[in-house]
């Protein structure tokens, strides 16, 4: 049994066909061709999505807290692992100056 390719083939445009899809673009006020200076611009959307990257890379870590002390950063709202990020960079500021 013979292999039946599933993807249809593409046909390039020939050269007059080509001017003729480029001439019909440009005389379309909707549907300009890019400038050099825009496709320069351009980057790909990959690069674009999800978060910034952060100069002050945090590292994953897994660490055990007493209840007490995780029910009140939690009780403190959305954001409390970044508050208790905070108190501990303190600690570790005022206690790196007495060494």
């Amino acid at each position: 049994m013979s292999k039946v390719s599933k993807r249809p083939s593409v046909t390039m445009p020939s050269v007059a066909e080509d001017k003729a899809i480029t001439a019909a673009a440009k005389a379309d006020p909707d549907a300009q061709p890019l400038t050099p200076l825009q496709l320069k611009a351009m980057v790909p959307l990959k690069s674009l999505r999800g978060r910034p990257k952060s100069e002050n890379k945090k590292m994953l870590v897994s660490v055990r807290y007493s209840p007490e002390v995780l029910a009140y950063f939690r009780s403190t709202g959305e954001g409390w692992q970044a508050r208790m990020d905070g108190v501990l960079q303190q600690y570790v500021a005022r206690h790196s100056r007495q060494a």
